[in-house]
């Protein structure tokens, strides 16, 4: 296969031996608690509680969330852990041979807005610890054009510096970090949370603050405007693990093996730390008097030993589920557009250095941003490549995949000069009607003029792009299933 496929086969894409799969259902559970256990998913459940949410009802969204995307990480988990080939890999079946690296390149870019994030989350923190230890402001006035100071920038660059030390490594390695340091991160978690229990005053103040959605709050009768859309936000957060799971459960010792462990390691553990991250921002109301949803800043107004502590398990925390992640993915995804030139080595770096210039500290200057924009925004675009996926392997293949075929350039995936143009148009239709609502969020000022109608689609988006380009691709599939080779269907 190497010689005669080369330009659609590499080493890192190849299917797994026997010998790789090795992954116990506590492997998977254990990436998944090194994963969740993250300052974004802090600052997800965290930031409910600055858009008026109480601690339960931040709680239920994340919970809910977590157990709806947890069916698609399921669904498209399977065929990696059935025929060993990561998501790269996998889409071809669908896109077509060389169509496949489109849905390839925007999760990889997706991945690299999330690796800009969680590099400059660390930086932050190596910033905020060495200002503890010097008693000043490290972070300086705001340059011109970043809109950050001079020590922000420099801290970012050196976080940025310091994960590369990670490149070189495999799977392997990423295994055994996440496995090693999901109890210890959990331990800091709970670490914080008995100093907010302890400084609020116990559980009554934190739980009997009602949410802002309650007559005579200040949003009033808005609780479904914002329920809504933060759920959609939820979902999606998970989202591009979703696609590119295959990628972890290619590794698995069986089927099993994957279900159980992502079974066991999603929903319970994304609830766990929604309720230790609300119940400690809703803490911060009652000490602070007012939300702080970034444990990074939380963290800084602490003192002693805590501060130490917090900003070095943070620290730890965002290298290790950066590379899960988002480098694992991205790395192979680059690698699938050009596997003759581009390693998974070579993948890395290019995120690396994507996120370097993407400026991630800007889609985090508000809650509303980092949810509603960003969350929900590639949500929408990645909804349907999920719905796609879903309808290719389980609806029109039955399961069956010619794994032979998905490296052969004249092969059964090959469609129409490599591009399967029924894809296409489902993904062209499950973005669509997403576009407006996006337009109007992120940009009001241009694009406030949209119709009601629009924004009540976006609220909905990635359950839209799912279900209408599963809908519409596999319509299109049986339709067409007479004018195809029978092996394209296999």
């Amino acid at each position: 296969m190497a010689d005669s496929h080369h330009s659609l086969w590499n080493e890192d894409l190849a299917p797994t031996g026997a010998a790789q799969r090795n992954w116990c259902w506590y492997h998977f559970a254990a990436l998944w608690v090194g994963m969740i256990v993250a300052v974004p998913t802090w600052m997800l459940a965290a930031g409910l509680i600055e858009q008026g949410m109480s601690a339960l009802q931040a709680t239920s969204v994340v919970v809910l969330g977590n157990v709806i995307i947890l069916v698609p990480m399921l669904l498209i988990g399977h065929p990696g852990a059935r025929y060993g080939v990561p998501f790269a890999v996998l889409v071809r079946s669908s896109f077509g041979t060389i169509g496949g690296r489109l849905p390839a390149a925007a999760r990889a870019l997706v991945a690299c807005g999330w690796y800009g994030i969680q590099t400059w989350i660390g930086g932050e923190a190596l910033l905020t610890l060495l200002g503890i230890f010097l008693g000043a402001d490290m972070r300086g006035a705001p340059l011109l054009f970043f809109g950050i100071g001079i020590g922000e920038l420099l801290a970012f660059l050196a976080f940025w510096s310091i994960q590369l030390l990670f490149v070189r490594k495999g799977i392997t390695t990423i295994r055994r970090l996440e496995t090693w340091t999901a109890p210890l991160k959990m331990l800091a978690c709970f670490a914080l949370l008995w100093w907010a229990l302890d400084a609020a005053g116990g559980l009554g103040p934190i739980f009997s603050s009602p949410s802002a959605f309650v007559a005579g709050g200040a949003k009033e009768g808005q609780f479904w405007a914002v329920y809504l859309p933060s759920l959609t936000a939820m979902v999606g957060f998970w989202g591009t693990l979703a696609l590119n799971i295959p990628d972890f459960t290619r590794f698995a010792k069986s089927q099993k093996d994957q279900a159980i462990g992502q079974t066991l390691g999603l929903p319970p553990t994304m609830g766990l730390v929604a309720l230790i991250s609300v119940m400690t921002t809703s803490a911060t109301v009652v000490i602070y008097g007012e939300a702080i949803w970034d444990p990074v800043q939380l963290a800084g107004t602490l003192s002693g030993p805590f501060v130490l502590l917090g900003l070095v398990v943070i620290a730890v925390d965002t290298v290790s589920c950066n590379i899960a992640a988002n480098l694992v993915c991205s790395a192979y995804d680059f690698s699938a557009l050009n596997p003759r030139m581009i390693s998974y080595r070579t993948g890395a770096l290019i995120t690396a250095f994507i996120g370097l210039f993407m400026m991630p500290w800007k889609l985090l200057e508000s809650t509303n941003g980092y949810i509603y924009t960003w969350l929900t925004g590639y949500g929408a675009l990645l909804g349907p490549i999920a719905g796609i996926l879903i309808a290719d392997y389980w609806l029109v293949r039955g399961t069956r995949l010619d794994v032979e075929g998905l490296y052969e350039e004249e092969g059964p995936y090959r469609y129409g000069n490599g591009w399967n143009t029924k894809a296409l148009v489902a993904l062209a239709l499950g973005i669509a009607p997403n576009v407006p609502g996006f337009l109007k969020i992120s940009f009001p000022a241009s694009f406030g003029g949209f119709g009601w109608i629009w924004s009540e689609i976006y609220t909905y988006a990635w359950f839209v792009g799912v279900f209408v380009a599963l809908f519409v691709y596999a319509g299109l599939m049986r339709l067409s299933a007479g004018e195809q080779p029978e092996a394209q269907l296999a």
